[in-house]
């Protein structure tokens, strides 16, 4: 036991400290203006991992860094301290470090497979949520292949099932789960949602199988009125085949000619408007009218096959006449319509023609499901200078 005389001088100098310590400023204090700064460097204190890691600027993080990464312990502690280190990343929601740090811990091989299957399954959680559905599956699989009862694999790989479409095999993850675990809600959760977007996805899926076979017989049927009212569809060139003999060329024989196939009538892209067969069974075609003279046109998106081309030119230039025309020339009864084949002759229509004769004229083909014809005026001198040179035939 100390003496009197001791204590004493212990008493003493205690106070003798704290009289000093009442005048001197402590040195190693944190400073008034940057203590939150300084404060946030102590390990137990940090908010955040810092992005880099200097062992000058953060001396006691480094120190458990290192005995987190002691390759001299054995494999399931440091297995254990990456499996914590993740789970501080995990917290701050910095998932591509917690990756690193779970990956890390399932290299070192340990023999505790509860210890894995936690690795595994955190792991799968982070991939989870970074988005990397695929990497997530593959590790709630492995994990259970582990323990086929665990839980929390059971439920990722079911959410992850469910966030790739897969919803038979997520319901196969739920069932699983459910034999191991039958009252427990996440799974009885996961279960029905699964059940539900497989069922609206079957529906959807026969919605589209009807929808395209009502267009595959809406198809066949408009190539089957194409076919009987022999039109002919202009398609890209063929090479020609090798070792052919035949110099002789059959009329049309320089384009693809088909009267079975949709890529000749698909203008749909181009110009908003395709042919189509209405219930009376009559074919309308969008057309294009061009009038070289003035570089303008018109566009007719459903001309009936058995409408006249006259019936269109009096709507177009009636009484009103367009703005471009000053001259006032354009008058139904002053116009003239030709058409031009693949060989640039030109074909004059009588405009109290039909569409459907037009189309059915020998050197009429229907290019991309389109219809183009030329508008002049007779007797003019631009209808002249654009005929010369050109070969022209009466319809």
């Amino acid at each position: 036991m100390a003496s009197s005389t001791e204590q004493n001088d212990s008493d003493d100098g205690m106070d003798e400290f704290m009289d000093k310590f009442k005048t001197q400023r402590y040195k190693n204090a944190f400073s008034e203006d940057s203590w939150e700064e300084e404060f946030n460097k102590v390990p137990m204190f940090m908010k955040t991992a810092p992005e880099e890691l200097d062992p000058k600027k953060y001396p006691e993080l480094a120190c458990l860094q290192a005995i987190i990464h002691d390759e001299d312990r054995p494999p399931e502690e440091q297995a254990k301290s990456l499996k914590d280190e993740g789970n501080a990343f995990f917290k701050e929601k910095n998932y591509q470090k917690a990756i690193l740090s779970y990956t890390a811990g399932l290299k070192k091989k340990c023999d505790d497979q509860d210890l894995n299957t936690v690795l595994l399954t955190n792991r799968a959680a982070a991939h989870f949520h970074l988005g990397n559905m695929r990497s997530a599956l593959n590790d709630a699989a492995a994990a259970k292949k582990i323990k086929p009862d665990h839980l929390k694999a059971l439920i990722r790989g079911a959410q992850c099932c469910i966030e790739l479409r897969n919803f038979s095999e997520a319901i196969q993850w739920c069932d699983e789960g459910l034999k191991a675990h039958p009252t427990d809600k996440k799974l009885q959760e996961l279960r029905a949602a699964a059940d539900k977007h497989k069922r609206a996805a079957e529906r959807d899926a026969r919605k589209a199988k009807v929808k395209e076979k009502k267009l595959h017989g809406e198809k066949e049927a408009l190539l089957a009125a194409v076919k009987d009212r022999d039109i002919k569809l202009f398609q890209s060139a063929k090479p020609r085949q090798r070792g052919s003999d035949s110099e002789d060329e059959d009329e049309g024989s320089s384009a693809a000619i088909s009267q079975l196939s949709l890529d000749g009538l698909s203008s749909q892209e181009v110009t908003g408007a395709q042919v189509f067969l209405d219930e009376q069974g009559s074919l309308h075609w969008p057309v294009f009218f061009f009038y070289p003279e003035h570089q303008q046109s018109d566009f007719i998106s459903a001309f009936s096959e058995n409408s006249c081309f006259i019936d269109h030119l009096a709507v177009m230039f009636g009484e009103e006449l367009p703005p471009w025309d000053t001259d006032r020339k354009y008058r139904p009864q002053n116009l003239q319509l030709y058409f031009e084949d693949e060989e640039e002759t030109l074909y004059q229509v009588n405009p109290e023609t039909s569409l459907l004769k037009a189309l059915q004229h020998k050197r009429f083909f229907v290019r991309a499901g389109i219809l183009s014809f030329f508008v002049l005026v007779k007797d003019s001198s631009f209808r002249k200078q654009f005929l010369t040179g050109k070969k022209i035939q009466e319809l």
